[in-house]
């Protein structure tokens, strides 16, 4: 049976979702994030205002709540020219992917994140990559997990789990688990509590805007991340 787990937590809404799901099942948990050199770097500092609000309102998680881990990657950053790591505006390209596509970026994630767990003796891999709303990023697909799953766990002779939460779930329906996953942890009023930091405290938006506030919390309200966040919001509360 797995006990622990690595969550790959940048800070945003679907890491922090993600995060809480694993608080949820695993006994021990800690989380990873990477600097390279991201337009957005400011969700790097959103992230620990996000761990820090966790653990004082989820007290039964914080006992769980381990070590966190950021890693230098700011060699990803030198390889790719995308609007992600570059002032330039947001576009389709010829090859039918948005310019936010780092290529790269999630193969790198994983590998590192399974050589840290295997130094930290953590089973479980948890990344909240979808395939439902989602960019057209490759990486962020099934197959790609289930191929890494495979080739990481090869390579280091040791059998990792990537678990993918939101996998199969839109914008919307990540919202709704936020809200199951805070009424199951015994916390009173979790749902509306986790649901209520992350509005607050995670950030999603590629512009790194963190002075206009919505409904659905900070962001320039304009980018591809701020439109799916608000529209998955919208889908949320109208279901409610």
């Amino acid at each position: 049976m797995h006990t622990t787990a690595l969550v790959l937590f940048s800070g945003g809404q679907d890491s922090t979702t993600c995060l809480a799901h694993a608080l949820a099942r695993y006994q021990r948990v800690e989380t990873i994030a990477f600097d390279y050199r991201q337009r957005h770097r400011i969700e790097l500092d959103a992230r620990l205002n996000v761990l820090r609000e966790l653990r004082v309102r989820f007290p039964q998680w914080s006992a769980k709540l381990g070590e966190d881990h950021l890693l230098d990657l700011a060699v990803l950053g030198e390889v790719s020219d995308t609007s992600l790591t570059r002032d330039t505006a947001f576009k389709m390209e010829a090859s039918g992917l948005p310019n936010t596509f780092v290529p790269g970026r999630n193969l790198l994630f994983m590998t590192l994140a399974a050589a840290l767990a295997y130094r930290r003796g953590l089973q479980v891999l948890v990344t909240g990559v979808c395939e439902t709303d989602f960019s057209g990023y490759p990486d962020c697909r099934d197959d790609t997990m289930k191929a890494l799953q495979l080739a990481l766990s090869l390579g280091m002779d040791q059998r990792f789990l990537i678990e993918t939460p939101l996998m199969w779930i839109d914008k919307a329906q990540t919202w709704e688990l936020a809200r199951t996953l805070g009424e199951q942890s015994g916390q009173p009023d979790g749902g509306q509590t986790l649901v209520n930091l992350i509005v607050e405290h995670t950030h999603t938006c590629y512009l790194g805007d963190r002075h206009q506030r919505h409904v659905w919390g900070y962001g320039c309200g304009t980018c591809p991340a701020c439109e799916l966040r608000a529209k998955g919001y919208a889908g949320f509360v109208n279901r409610a």
